[in-house]
């Protein structure tokens, strides 16, 4: 931070701002400041009376008041948030979507391939200590200002994730042969629909509207080989609603697109399609905020969003490693989970990607839909307590384990 000095001209009849220091004669403003130097003890002294009375003095004759304020140096260049969720008014219908991830269908629960059952206790037991060890034997400190996230429900998350995939590697061969990313990258990028181009040297051209979404999970889990497909390729299971509204109109940040796919991975990674992916909600969209703002009705619309963007950024990135995009639609469907959680609230989500002709040539004669299912959140347990987990679901923990244990058919 460097202190300043300003010229804030606000009369028609003094300098130009550029001359604001090329005040007065020059004979007379010579000869007084000899007589302030005469009169100084130091030559510092005579420097600060000098600019106090220079000060004075075009403040008195030319009106020209001095303000004093601070420039920073480090202004960021990019101030603009890396990604947001989309909100939904109320529960969905029967069929919903967006314009970046058309169809979302909601039924209790996703279809999951067959798979040995496991011993519910001793996973139960694996969850409780993940969850002690991150939320009662470890003495942390209080934690920083929104950073509740990266104190307890990360770690747990994590240590969760790890401790399952493990446990259950023997009963699921993919699993043994998976990547487990932590805090991973994964963007994609698209064409829907068209603008007309308002300012420029190309103002009045017809131009895409261009779409990216860049996320950021906090584990996923990558496999060598595709999960099954939940209905056929060809399945028409509702209308899918059709916003109308430009991106502009939503209340979103609209920063230059990179034009970047990515999946976490790069191409030549063996372990190229997505199994499940691990989202932790931040700390500005947690469940007590919107109990306090009476908004009960959109908790499950954060979960929901999240769920339907993040799974279809994911499934069309794995396409287009493929070598499928617009002009060469997909041939079989692409098929991922998620999870999305803020520690305690767990909802489970299962994406089918059937097109990726999404632009305004291609989405004409499309017929196909992309489909999501979900569940709405549910606890995993009530609370911690003298060392001991209250009010644990098992209910919750079955479902994580089904997704984990979801191979393909072959397998």
């Amino acid at each position: 931070m460097v202190d300043i000095v300003r010229l804030d001209i606000r009369g028609g009849g003094g300098p130009r701002p550029g001359a604001g220091c090329q005040l007065g004669t020059r004979e007379s403003r010579e000869s007084r400041e000899s007589r302030l130097q005469a009169g100084s003890s130091s030559p510092g002294e005579a420097g600060t009376l000098r600019q106090v009375f220079l000060a004075r003095n075009r403040t008195r004759e030319h009106s020209l008041p001095l303000r004093q304020v601070r420039l920073s140096l480090d202004i960021p260049r990019n101030f603009f948030t890396e990604r947001m969720l989309r909100y939904w008014n109320g529960p969905p219908p029967e069929a919903a979507g967006n314009a970046e991830a058309p169809g979302a269908a909601k039924t209790p629960e996703p279809s999951t391939g067959p798979a040995p059952c496991p011993d519910i206790g001793e996973l139960r037991s694996l969850a409780c200590d993940a969850l002690l060890q991150e939320s009662f034997y470890q003495k942390k400190k209080r934690p920083f200002l929104y950073r509740d996230q990266d104190h307890t429900p990360g770690p747990f998350l994590t240590q969760l994730v790890s401790t399952l995939a493990a446990s259950l590697s023997g009963r699921n061969p993919l699993l043994a042969a998976s990547s487990l990313d932590l805090n991973p990258e994964v963007n994609y990028y698209w064409h829907h629909g068209n603008e007309v181009v308002v300012h420029g040297h190309r103002k009045g051209r017809v131009d895409p509207v261009r779409f990216q979404i860049d996320d950021n999970p906090h584990l996923q889990i990558r496999v060598p080989k595709q999960l099954p497909e939940v209905v056929p390729l060809e399945s028409d299971l509702g209308d899918v609603p059709v916003i109308d509204h430009k991106p502009s109109k939503l209340p979103l940040f609209k920063k230059q697109y990179e034009n970047k796919v990515f999946i976490g991975t790069k191409v030549a990674d063996p372990c190229c399609y997505g199994h499940t992916q691990f989202h932790l909600l931040p700390d500005r969209l947690k469940r007590e905020r919107f109990i306090k703002e009476r908004l009960e009705d959109q908790i499950e619309v954060v979960y929901r969003s999240n769920g339907i963007a993040s799974l279809f950024a994911w499934t069309a990135a794995q396409a287009m490693y493929q070598g499928f995009w617009n002009e060469a639609d997909v041939t079989r469907p692409f098929v991922s989970q998620a999870v999305v959680t803020d520690g305690k609230y767990f909802a489970f989500f299962c994406y089918q990607l059937n097109t990726l002709a999404l632009n305004a040539e291609t989405i004409k004669n499309n017929t196909r839909k992309n489909i999501c299912w979900g569940t709405d959140s549910k606890p995993l347990y009530d609370v911690v307590e003298d060392g001991n987990v209250k009010g644990f679901n098992d209910e919750v923990l079955l479902q994580l384990v089904h997704f984990l244990l979801n191979r393909p058919k072959e397998l």
